[in-house]
C-alpha cells in the first residue's frame, strides 16, 4: 500500500513537472527569438523585454518594430492602437506601409509557403502598382517575420517561407530553423 501510495507521488510530480519543463523550453525559444529580432532592428534587449511585457504577441513583436520605424511613430503609440482594435492592415494603411514596403524578393514562386496567394498577386500586378495590392494582418506579420529570420539567421527568404506552410508561429519557426 505505501509503495503504491508513493508510485502515485511519483507519477503525479512527473506529470506535474512536464509543463515546467515545456514552459521552460519555450521560454527559451522566445528569449533566442527576441535576441535576433532586438540583433536585426538593432535595439537593446531590454527595450523587447519591454514590449514583451506589454503582451503584445510574440510575432508581432517585430511588425511593431517595423512599423514604427517606418512610420517614425512610438512603439507605445502603436500599441495603443493596437489595444483600441486597430489591425495591422488599418495601421499599415494609415502610415502607407503597402506590399510594395512589406514585399520580400524570392527567386523560387513555388517556396511562397502560406503566402502563395500573395505572392501569385505580385506577380500578376506590375510593380508600379503594388501599393494596391490589398494585405490582411496575417500577410503582414509573415512578411515581416520572413524578412526578420532571413536576415537574422543568414538565410534565403524562399527557405524561410517555404516552412511557413506548416508552422502556427514564428517563434516555433525559429525554433525549427535553429536546431
Amino acid at each position: 500500500m505505501v509503495r503504491s501510495a508513493r508510485a502515485m507521488v511519483l507519477l503525479a510530480t512527473m506529470f506535474a513537472a512536464a509543463p515546467a519543463v515545456e514552459a521552460q523550453q519555450q521560454s527559451a525559444v522566445e528569449q533566442a527569438y527576441f535576441r535576433a529580432v532586438a540583433r536585426y532592428f538593432q535595439l537593446p534587449e531590454s527595450e523587447l523585454v519591454i514590449l514583451r511585457n506589454w503582451e503584445v504577441p510574440a510575432d508581432e513583436i517585430p511588425v511593431l518594430l517595423f512599423v514604427a520605424r517606418r512610420a517614425g511613430v512610438s512603439s507605445e503609440a502603436l500599441v495603443a492602437l493596437r489595444e483600441s482594435g486597430r489591425s495591422w492592415t488599418d495601421l499599415s494603411a494609415r502610415y502607407q506601409i503597402g506590399a510594395r514596403a512589406l514585399h520580400v524578393p524570392i527567386h523560387d514562386p513555388a517556396a511562397t509557403g502560406r503566402l502563395g496567394p500573395l505572392y501569385a498577386t505580385f506577380s500578376e500586378t506590375p510593380v508600379d502598382r503594388w501599393g494596391t495590392i490589398p494585405l490582411s494582418s496575417e500577410d503582414i506579420v509573415a512578411l515581416v517575420n520572413v524578412r526578420v529570420l532571413s536576415q537574422s539567421l543568414g538565410l534565403p527568404p524562399d527557405d524561410i517561407m517555404r516552412l511557413t506552410a506548416d508552422t502556427l508561429s514564428f517563434v516555433e519557426l525559429y525554433a525549427r530553423l535553429i536546431r
